[in-house]
């Protein structure tokens, strides 16, 4: 299994290296971000995926709980703060654990066992299961799962290792990469137009020599070796609006 990508949120400096100084003690971890604010941790999630996220509460500026809420996307969440208080609240947010600071390297090292049984579970069961109608499949969030219907999903986005499953009003963010999405028999409706990129066929309004528009205005790049995956809208001519 590969190291977990995590980052590190805490305003107090002293914290923040007794925690980067108990993660490097597990070669389970790989700290990719360490982070004063909630606001500087939020940045970078725009561009980059974590595995965990160690979030302290009580910050300047945005909590830790409301960095939580605006990335809930992150499969682990754990919490280092002497706030007790707010306990109750954070395992709301989909919380792993919650380490109460003061803490020896015993109490680390706990969490950390119960990160990698976590995400050995999330990495074995099966991304997609089929639901009972055959036009849906159950995407796994943290500890749930939330069933997304096959014909609301516009286009399929590749990040890294994960795609993002992107409907009118959601994102949802699955380990598995665009390839293997793209083998599963559910999602033949799709067709891959990018590197990055799958569009659902049916969505197709207007098709362009650089990219394709889909409902809603919404436009995708046409990646140069992918264009001979076009071939099959010659039928549909009649159909969607072509522009080369």
């Amino acid at each position: 299994m590969k190291p977990f990508d995590c980052i590190i949120v805490d305003d107090d400096e002293m914290d923040r290296l007794v925690v980067i100084s108990y993660a490097k003690r597990f070669s389970s971890l790989n700290i990719v971000g360490v982070f004063e604010s909630a606001e500087k941790a939020l940045l970078f999630l725009e561009e980059n995926l974590v595995d965990v996220a160690f979030l302290d509460i009580e910050m300047s500026g945005k909590s830790g709980i409301e960095l939580r809420k605006k990335a809930l996307e992150i499969p682990v969440c754990v919490f280092i703060s002497s706030h007790t208080e707010s306990a109750a609240e954070t395992f709301e947010l989909q919380t792993l654990d919650f380490i109460v600071k003061p803490f020896k390297f015993p109490r680390f090292e706990q969490t950390i066992k119960r990160i990698e049984e976590f995400m050995e579970v999330r990495l074995k069961a099966n991304l997609f299961e089929s639901s009972i109608g055959g036009d849906s499949v159950f995407v796994k969030t943290g500890h749930d799962q939330i069933k997304v219907k096959l014909h609301e999903i516009l286009y399929l986005e590749a990040l890294k290792n994960y795609t993002i499953l992107v409907t009118e009003n959601k994102r949802h963010c699955v380990l598995s990469n665009l390839g293997e999405i793209l083998q599963e028999e559910k999602f033949q409706s799709f067709i891959r137009i990018h590197r990055s990129f799958a569009v659902q066929k049916e969505f197709i309004q207007k098709i362009g020599s650089q990219e394709i528009e889909l409902k809603n205005n919404i436009c995708i790049p046409i990646g140069r070796s992918f264009k001979d995956n076009l071939n099959f809208l010659e039928w549909l001519k009649p159909f969607v609006y072509l522009f080369y």
